[in-house]
Parts: structure tokens; C-alpha cells; sequence
């Protein structure tokens, strides 16, 4: 077989399939409209929650921002990358989620692989729910420990594999919000179970901060737990992008010297980093109060207009509100008919999510309106009938 062959056979099992994945771009993706090829769309499949991306505030501190550092930061920050401005940056990070350190990452994937692939060895044993990001997982399985599932939010499942001899040290690695199905981890079991195997836990909070806890401190401070890394991105609540490890003294001082991402990647703009201190200061405010009291409003209202469609509600109080459709072409088309009718949404397929259930990730946010929610439900009943 020749490498063309490859790549060919691999697209076109893709096609059969109806699982190949485009682009589209966009002349606006994030907020409450979408628009594409001139026409306007309400747009469910964003994951700017709390609608920071259009921001006043923060589209002025990243002007700002440009103005005082330019518009990128020269290098890695391990040689000109780190300026004042993400310094301070990590300080409030560190002070409003009650951590001694926090770190940049360019993105949440990066920070991920960035960790696992510096904390773990040949001898030590990975242990991550089954529906943990892609970024975890394919971490995991490209580092030198050994991984191993467990079920779903499975909490005794996990306590049997972290009773499992291992003769080096173990990880369990988890998320705060499940980005395809919107449900919440058992983060208080999963931490006690974690603690009475001596292990240490990673959580991936990308879609829960900002929005869950007091101020949007995010799942882990909504449950009381504490892990020993916490992972938070900026891509959704935030409404920009990278991401921050939080963690003790040592593990930050440690991950500068071992997380490869952070030693040879070029840092974030400082202007970025300047913006994103504009946003954590609106989310931890009485507008940010708000802000998640309007996206509670609209998720409490979509799923109780959502009861009697045909296809299957997750378990999500969150701002992720997947309908299960099941197959790939039919999702497809109920995709394509809601378009049509002027809702954006994205059908998620296969190998994204298990087989069989592909689905409508909606997404939710104070961007929103009450008419967009009743609009949203209004197509979906019309497309039933």
C-alpha cells in the first residue's frame, strides 16, 4: 500500500461512514448570532457561555494590551514569552481559585499533554473516566504509564482498578463537565476514593469554570474538592483562549522544568493575557452573577420545553444540551433541517463520541435570549411533527 492509498481508503471510510469532518468559515461563529455565506443564524453551538468573547470590557483591555506589548510575545517564556502581564494574570488565578501557583498553556490540549506527559513514568499507572477529553486520553495513552478506564462516573469501578498493585504511582484523571454529554462528575467521591489509594487526582475543568460555583470558581470549588492539578481553559466562559494549570509550589516549579509545551512553545500574546484578566475580573462580578443567572434561566427552560421530542436528553444541567439522535446520517439531516430553518447547530459523530450515538451538541449562553431559547424548541417540536 503507498501512502496515497492510505490516505485515500482511511477518507473514504470516513465518507461511507458519514463521519468526515469539514470546515466552514464563518464571518461570525461566536455570540448570538452566527453568520455564514450572508445569512444569520441563532447559533447553538458555541461554547462562549457567558458571551465574554463580544465583551466590551474585554475587546478594549486586548486593544489595550496590543498597544502597550504588540501583538505576540517574541518567544517562549522560559526565554522572552513572560511578561508582566501574564504574570499578574497567573497571580489572580492562583488567589481566586485558592492555589499557591498557576501556570500558561497556550491551549487546554497543551496544558493536558503538557502534565501527563511530564508527571507520569514507565512504572506508574493512569486511571481516567472513560469520557475524559481527547486531550486526556490521547495524553495518557502516549505517555510511558499504563492506562486504565473506568465506567462512566463510576465511582466503585474506580476504587477496584486504584486498588489494583502498581508499583509505581497512580493518576486519576478526570473532567468537572463532560464536554459531549454536559453531565457533571462525582468530583467528592472520585476525590475520596483517590485519596484513600494514596494516588493524586487531575481535573479538567474546561467547562465548568466560570460558569459552576461561587464567582464561577468552577466544579472542583462547587464540590469542595481540591485536586492536586486542576486544569482550567479559557476557550469557552472566558471567551478567548489558552489555558492555566493550577497546583502546589513544587509541581509548578517542577512543570518548568519538565512540561515541554511550556519550555519550547512560543507563549500567548501578553495582550491575551491582559484581555483575560478583563474577563476573569467581569466573571468573578455582579455582571458575571448575572451572566450565570441567565444562562441557568435558559438552561432550565430549554430542557423543560425539550420533554416529548423523540430523541434522548443527557443527564446535563450544564450549558452542553446533547439530544441523541443514535445514527450519523439521520443526525446529519436533523442538523441540516434546523439550519434551514435558522438555528446553527453541529452534529457530533463518531469516533468523537461512542457508536450509535451520535447527536446535537446545543450549547447554551447568556448571549441568548428568551426568544432564541422559545425559537430553538419551537423548530425541534415542528421537526418531530
Amino acid at each position: 500500500m503507498s501512502w496515497q492509498q492510505r490516505i485515500d481508503n482511511a477518507l473514504t471510510q470516513r465518507r461511507e461512514a458519514d463521519a468526515l469532518r469539514r470546515r466552514q468559515p464563518l464571518a461570525r461563529g461566536a455570540g448570538r448570532w452566527l453568520e455564514c455565506d450572508g445569512q444569520r443564524y441563532r447559533n447553538f453551538s458555541s461554547n462562549d457561555y457567558l458571551g465574554m468573547s463580544q465583551h466590551p470590557a474585554v475587546i478594549r483591555a486586548w486593544q489595550q494590551g496590543a498597544e502597550q506589548y504588540g501583538v505576540g510575545s517574541g518567544g517562549s517564556g522560559h526565554v522572552t514569552g513572560f511578561s508582566h502581564a501574564h504574570r499578574d494574570l497567573e497571580t489572580d488565578l492562583a488567589q481566586w481559585l485558592g492555589y499557591p501557583r498557576a501556570l500558561l498553556f497556550i491551549s487546554g490540549f497543551a496544558a493536558n499533554q503538557a502534565v501527563i506527559a511530564a508527571l507520569m513514568g514507565e512504572k506508574d499507572r493512569i486511571i481516567a473516566d472513560r469520557l475524559s477529553h481527547a486531550s486526556l486520553l490521547e495524553a495518557a495513552a502516549l505517555s510511558p504509564a499504563a492506562l486504565r478506564r473506568f465506567q462512566h462516573n463510576d465511582t466503585p469501578h474506580l476504587s477496584r482498578l486504584l486498588a489494583a498493585s502498581v508499583e509505581g504511582l497512580q493518576l486519576v484523571v478526570t473532567e468537572g463537565v463532560f464536554s459531549m454529554d454536559g453531565d457533571n462528575a462525582p468530583l467528592a467521591d472520585v476525590a475520596e476514593a483517590t485519596a484513600q489509594a494514596g494516588a493524586w487526582l487531575m481535573v479538567d475543568d474546561a467547562h465548568g469554570i466560570g460558569v459552576n460555583g461561587e464567582q464561577g470558581r468552577g466544579s472542583c470549588w462547587q464540590q469542595a474538592v481540591r485536586p492536586e492539578v486542576l486544569v482550567v481553559t479559557f476557550g469557552k466562559a472566558f471567551g478567548l483562549s489558552g489555558a492555566a494549570v493550577l497546583c502546589s509550589e513544587s509541581v509548578a516549579d517542577y512543570l518548568l522544568q519538565f512540561a515541554r509545551h511550556l519550555i519550547y512553545s512560543t507563549a500567548m500574546p501578553p495582550a491575551q493575557a491582559v484581555a483575560l484578566r478583563a474577563s476573569l475580573a467581569v466573571i468573578r462580578s455582579d455582571d458575571g452573577d448575572e451572566r450565570r443567572g441567565k444562562l441557568a434561566q435558559h438552561i432550565a427552560h430549554f430542557r423543560e420545553g425539550a420533554q416529548g421530542l423523540d430523541y434522548q436528553l443527557t443527564a446535563s444541567e450544564s450549558a452542553i444540551q446533547p439530544l441523541i439522535v443514535g445514527k450519523n446520517a439521520p443526525t446529519l439531516a436533523l442538523a441540516a433541517t434546523l439550519r434551514q430553518r435558522g438555528c446553527w447547530v453541529t452534529a457530533i459523530r463518531p469516533p468523537t463520541v461512542p457508536a450509535g450515538t451520535a447527536r446535537l451538541r446545543l450549547t447554551l449562553t447568556a448571549a441568548h435570549e428568551r426568544e432564541d431559547i422559545e425559537n430553538l424548541l419551537e423548530v425541534l417540536h415542528g421537526v418531530r411533527e
